[in-house]
């Protein structure tokens, strides 16, 4: 595997869920063996918006989230990157529609489909929906 679609809820699953995911930890050691993963530009504002919600329902502390940052700052300088690829709205809209998804998760459908990449993600729906639309699942 070179690389993959990195969906915000894997991200943020190895900082605030407790125990983690057995695959959010087998796609962290990906990362961290060296494959890639590439993420839509709205990523980071969901991992932003996760960590303040975190905190506001004292899962995480500022501290907590400041240490995480540090470790997203490492990741994405050596194994995520932001997809440079635009989605186009109508693109977004469509797939959302089609699919019965939020756009966000649109997003990152269209990124894995446009980038011939399989998509890595906690959510069942968005699973589900890359299942239908002929995106590769990772495992």
């Amino acid at each position: 595997m070179k690389g993959f679609v990195l969906d915000a809820s894997i991200t943020l699953a190895w900082f605030i869920d407790r125990p983690i995911a057995p695959h959010a930890a087998q796609v962290r050691k990906l990362l961290l063996g060296g494959n890639r993963a590439v993420v839509p530009a709205l990523w980071q504002f969901e991992i932003a918006n996760g960590f303040l919600v975190a905190e506001r329902h004292g899962l995480l502390t500022t501290s907590d989230t400041a240490d995480a940052l540090q470790d997203i700052d490492l990741l994405l300088a050596h194994a995520i990157e932001s997809s440079r690829d635009t989605v186009p709205m109508r693109s977004i809209l469509q797939t959302a529609r089609e699919f019965k998804l939020t756009a966000y998760d649109a997003a990152y459908l269209e990124t894995a489909r446009r980038q011939h990449l399989p998509l890595a993600s906690l959510d069942r729906q968005l699973l589900a929906a890359a299942s239908k639309g002929g995106v590769e699942v990772l495992s």
